[in-house]
């Protein structure tokens, strides 16, 4: 008898503590595992909608200058971001807006910074320039004739930005390329080049040494012409292991076909043959539209990052892009293998 109520009893214990079991977690509990989520998922990198991010490494510091992600009327500033570890990222709100450039009357966009002589140049696209003979033109609004890529100087990487010219840099149409998405690469001769263009045109340029305009090349012409096969806007450059790699993007930046592709050559000036696609819309629920993208090394290593943006899945609204890094890897011979996009970002 007395072994059966023992029996009874275990039993009523078990029961008990597989009821304990079955409980909600407490909202102790439930919170942490909420952020230690938030702390795996790592992109977006910030909060906002930001999107054509420009990622650099000032000093022992890494930086992210992005457009704006809204509607076009309503990029009339830009912000940056700086981290010294890749996760935690402060904002530096307003470092340039459109009361400090007296000649932009639409919106700007793009970024691209560098520096030099202890000076920090802010190169962006400015109120869409249009051309006469583009369907896009309107002759009775005069607010996009004239435009074009500017430049603002500031002694501190989050500014205060004035304009360095009073002028757009450029607001020519060169080789059809629309004065648009600039970047400035600095090789290991001290030679300031400078990439640029939309409308699937691709222009060169080596800037002069004050940044007020460009040396001519060889046959007189400021800028050359290098757009490999496929190319559409947002050309970016880096250097590693004496390969000098090209990179824009393809496809239309409204919709899941954007992506980003590169080549690889010997010398800055190429010829660029187009070598494969490194990053693009992914099946499932990440994210689609991805492009526009800038590449980070990681400080004192061989690791590489790519800074871009993405559209979130599901999302209505065209502008709403936001910043995100993964990582950027190569094969043995050099080649760069195609980018998985995640939530959890980078480490």
């Amino acid at each position: 008898m007395k072994c059966l109520c023992s029996f009874y009893k275990l039993v009523l214990l078990l029961l008990v503590g597989f009821l304990y079991s079955c409980k909600p977690i407490p909202k102790k509990i439930s919170q942490h595992f909420d952020e230690s989520a938030k702390l795996e998922n790592r992109n977006p990198i910030f909060e906002g909608w930001y999107a054509d991010p420009e990622g650099v490494v000032f000093d022992d510091t890494y930086w992210v200058y992005p457009t704006f992600s809204n509607d076009f009327d309503k990029q009339l500033h830009f912000d940056a971001f700086s981290s010294k570890d890749l996760i935690t990222w402060q904002k530096h709100e307003n470092i340039l807006d459109t009361t400090n450039i007296k000649w932009l009357r639409q919106a700007l966009w793009a970024p691209s910074i560098i520096q030099k002589n202890e000076k920090y140049f802010l190169f962006f696209g400015a109120n869409d320039i249009q051309r006469p003979g583009r369907s896009s033109y309107d002759p009775n609004d005069n607010i996009n004739h004239y435009g074009g890529i500017g430049v603002a100087v500031a002694d501190t990487p989050v500014g205060p930005y004035e304009d360095y010219l009073g002028k757009p840099l450029i607001s020519e149409f060169y080789n059809d390329a629309q004065p648009i998405d600039q970047f400035v690469f600095k090789d290991i001769d001290d030679t300031y080049y400078f990439f640029y263009g939309g409308w699937g045109h691709c222009n060169l340029g080596r800037l002069n040494s004050n940044f007020t305009g460009f040396i001519p090349w060889d046959d007189n012409n400021l800028f050359k012409e290098i757009t490999p096969d496929g190319y559409v806007e947002g050309p970016f450059m880096f250097l590693r292991n004496s390969i000098y790699y090209f990179m824009w993007s393809e496809g239309s930046w409204v919709d899941g076909s954007y992506k980003v592709a590169y080549s690889m050559s010997d010398k800055v000036t190429g010829p660029y043959k187009r070598i494969g696609t490194v990053l693009e819309s992914m099946p499932g629920d990440i994210a689609n539209g991805a492009g526009h993208h800038s590449v980070i090394n990681k400080i004192d290593t061989d690791e590489w990052l790519i800074v871009y943006h993405r559209r979130p899945i599901p999302n209505e609204d065209r502008d709403h892009r936001v910043t995100c890094i993964d990582k950027l890897e190569f094969n043995a011979d050099n080649t760069i293998k195609p980018v998985k996009m995640t939530f959890k970002g980078v480490r």
